[in-house]
């Protein structure tokens, strides 16, 4: 008699043996077909070597589940079974031999993941990847997971796109316009959609007002850029797989100055007046770092490297900016720079010291910089006055005055006794 060896399925760490199907003798076949033990299917030992004779084993593997006692242990071995049987035939079914580590596609670019034990769900076919056995790749750009047999059905370009090009938000809240306007049809596949849910299901994304079918649209929730702005509403609401990519990789963008979209958000939200007072006063300290050997090699700046417009102006923001300090922790992280930065000017740096004000009204009290609380600063030639002192004087500024003189006296002209 021959024997086909074979391991039995991971957790018995032990080989069996089977009888070959040759061996069987003719007065066995002539009793009629021989059903299979279902002991054989139960411990892994039925080969099967191509499409044909896996989709039998998975019948019977799933038609002896249903005869077998609920929960026994019998039972979960054969669902373990199952499974991988239902592995085998996809694999037969989806080789991922020969594929490109890098494809590039409507402005994706796509790589080749290696991780196996990670369980993904393809953005496009919406079913879970099986990384084990299948072959997937994922957009650098904007994180978009497919199948390699789906990437050929792909028909929206990469998000990143439009964020590089046309970085803004939609900010009107919710901009619906009907699906009448869609022609009832999916906004981004254009399959065709309704309000009853057939053929498809509407889905409405809260940032766009479109409608999607539930292929491109998982009820993912995110929050709203226009509710924040307008309403300071950070509840997150369902939206699209495209928007909700696209409102990702926007997070961090400083694209909104609310002073022109919004100034009565800065009323009505005593957090925002803390943050831009603290932002102001980081732009008065900046000219001390640039000119600080000791700040630039300590490089005091690169503390605000994760929202570095907050060096560069004091008017832009980004959704994550707003995020931060609905939740208190922006006001927070900008009051411990702001202290870093004044120690370092006030009290550790004698050239930074150096660059300090001393009050031409009164003449008296300590060193005054611009960035101080109870200091004010002339709008012309920015030299810095106690508050008081510069609100309570009621002539010009002394050191524009002088510098007033000193023009007149350079362009002057010479009388007509000097002689030439």
């Amino acid at each position: 008699m021959l024997w086909n060896m074979t391991r039995s399925w991971p957790g018995s760490g032990r080989l069996t043996s089977t009888p070959s199907t040759s061996s069987l003798g003719r007065g066995s076949m002539s009793r009629g077909p021989v059903r299979r033990p279902q002991t054989l299917l139960l411990k892994g030992l039925f080969l099967a070597s191509d499409i044909q004779q896996l989709q039998q084993a998975i019948e019977e593997c799933k038609q002896m589940i249903l005869e077998l006692p609920e929960h026994s242990e019998r039972q979960k071995d054969a669902v373990v079974r199952l499974i991988h049987l239902r592995l085998k035939l996809q694999e037969l079914k989806d080789p991922n031999e020969d594929e490109p580590n890098i494809r590039v596609l409507l402005e994706h670019r796509f790589y080749k993941e290696k991780s196996k034990s990670v369980k993904q769900t393809c953005d496009k076919c919406n079913t879970i990847i099986w990384g084990l056995i299948q072959t997937w790749y994922t957009c650098t750009g904007c994180y978009y997971r497919c199948h390699s047999k789906c990437l050929n059905l792909i028909s929206k370009p990469c998000v990143r796109s439009k964020v590089s090009h046309q970085a803004e938000y939609e900010l009107n809240i919710c901009p619906e316009a009907g699906l009448d306007s869609q022609d009832y049809r999916c906004a981004e596949c254009r399959a065709p959609i309704s309000l009853r849910g057939v053929p498809s299901e509407a889905r409405q994304c809260d940032y766009t007002g479109q409608y999607y079918c539930s292929h491109c649209h998982w009820n993912d929730l995110a929050v709203i850029p226009a509710r924040v702005v307008h309403n300071w509403d950070f509840e997150p609401r369902k939206v699209s797989r495209c928007s909700m990519r696209y409102l990702a990789l926007m997070v961090s963008r400083p694209v909104l100055r609310l002073r022109e979209i919004n100034p009565l958000l800065f009323n009505y939200v005593e957090e925002l007046v803390e943050i831009r007072k603290l932002r102001q006063d980081i732009l008065l300290m900046k000219p001390y770092f640039i000119t600080c050997k000791e700040a630039m090699e300590a490089r005091l700046l690169l503390q605000l490297q994760d929202r570095q417009h907050f060096v560069e102006n004091d008017e832009m923001y980004s959704v994550q900016d707003l995020l931060d300090a609905h939740t208190g922790r922006l006001g927070c992280s900008l009051t411990e720079t702001h202290t870093l930065f004044a120690k370092h000017i006030k009290l550790d740096c004698e050239r930074c010291q150096a660059k300090g004000f001393v009050c031409e009204l009164c003449r008296e009290g300590d060193v005054l910089f611009p960035f101080d609380s109870h200091t004010s600063v002339c709008s012309d030639c920015s030299a810095v006055f106690h508050r008081d002192c510069y609100y309570d004087n009621s002539t010009t500024c002394p050191k524009c005055a002088r510098l007033s003189l000193r023009k007149q006296s350079l362009f002057q002209e010479p009388g007509p006794d000097v002689d030439v």
